[in-house]
């Protein structure tokens, strides 16, 4: 029986409420997005971008760190982190971050009218997102998933999560090909190590 695949949802151009982001998000989902809203914070950022996404999901989803070859790995992503958090290493702070995803949609390229308040996310977070849902939404679920969100901010060779992800050995069309295998049959590993 074909079941229908609901539409996912586009995150408005404005601020995001978190009332909004809620129902597509599982619980620990939510838990990742308000862990890298308090990072973007802290950290002095204007914007919540791919590397405090992955900062957030590394930190608290079983399943996003199980995508990864091992402790070590794990670690030297964390390493990146970190530094970056506390102002050493990649320095993005106060710079916009870009997705080549959002580039290519005639809409983003335009700037945001005048008057209206800037988003809170990133464009390359923003990317990440609605593709998360669109994972989500293709296997017949109502809400993304960490692994989803890890998937797509490692799709995305120009984000930030991507750069750390390459700085600490992790090839990351390898780690979005690893999360989507895990998201499509959560109970077992991928049949293939990469």
């Amino acid at each position: 029986m074909h079941h229908p695949v609901p539409r996912p949802q586009s995150l408005p151009s404005a601020a995001v409420p978190r009332a909004d982001l809620a129902p597509c998000l599982t619980p620990s989902l939510a838990t990742v997005v308000s862990g890298a809203r308090r990072r973007a914070l802290r950290d002095g950022d204007r914007q919540i971008d791919t590397a405090h996404l992955l900062h957030a999901l590394v930190e608290s989803d079983p399943e996003v760190r199980a995508a990864f070859e091992g402790g070590p790995q794990l670690a030297r992503v964390l390493g990146y982190l970190v530094q970056r958090s506390i102002g050493y290493g990649l320095r993005w702070q106060r710079s916009d971050e870009e997705s080549a995803v959002r580039r290519l949609l005639p809409a983003a390229r335009g700037a945001e009218p005048p008057g209206t308040r800037a988003s809170p996310w990133s464009p390359a977070a923003t990317a990440a997102l609605e593709s998360a849902f669109r994972r989500a939404a293709e296997r017949g679920e109502p809400q993304a998933r960490g692994l989803d969100v890890l998937a797509a901010v490692a799709a995305d060779p120009e984000s930030r999560a991507a750069e750390v992800l390459r700085r600490a050995g992790v090839e990351p069309a390898v780690l979005a090909a690893r999360a989507t295998a895990l998201t499509a049959a959560p109970d077992e590993e991928p049949s293939q190590q990469v």
